[in-house]
């Protein structure tokens, strides 16, 4: 298994990051957002995001998944829900990519049953080519080829969350 070259590095991640929170803080103002980070590939951005975030806002996070090693399972499991009422509170769902768009969708769907005041979507990552389900992203990072990357919370197989930049892993035989 070879992890490539980065391909945003860690200053251009960290550039897009307060460039997402600046975004973020003017449509919030005079509002007091929950943001929901997906867990575990979005701790690392979420982190960051929410440091940079200029308005009030509380946190919870949703434990899900729909992959196994680099592939989807096409099936979303829940491994721990959010935990605070989100009826008619304003609701930011941050998310480390969005690929099929399957397990987005499923979130998405499941919150908004919850009548939320507002639901949007921050994603760090965008891979347009593999969308199954076309989900609304509010606030986009970086759009990506389809290929597999690692690094700053994205995994293979749970290993690589900790590398500061994000590559395209490719397995070798």
């Amino acid at each position: 298994m070879v992890v490539g070259k980065p391909l945003f590095t860690e200053e251009e991640i960290q550039a897009k990051v307060r460039e997402l929170a600046g975004m973020i803080s003017s449509d919030y103002e005079g509002r007091e957002p929950l943001v929901v980070g997906l867990l575990k590939g979005a701790f690392m951005f979420f982190s960051d995001l929410v440091r940079h975030i200029r308005v009030p806002l509380r946190i919870d996070f949703i434990t899900a998944s729909s992959y196994a090693k680099a592939d989807t399972t096409g099936e979303v499991k829940i491994h721990c829900d959010m935990r605070e009422d989100i009826e008619n509170v304003d609701v930011l769902l941050v998310e480390d990519i969005v690929d099929t768009g399957i397990t987005l969708n499923y979130l998405r769907e499941r919150l908004l049953a919850r009548a939320p005041r507002s639901l949007k979507i921050c994603a760090l990552l965008d891979k347009r080519e593999r969308r199954i389900v076309d989900v609304p992203i509010d606030y986009r990072g970086f759009e990506i080829p389809n290929e597999f990357v690692v690094g700053y919370g994205l995994d293979y197989d749970n290993k690589y969350r900790n590398l500061p930049y994000i590559a395209i892993f490719k397995r070798s035989d």
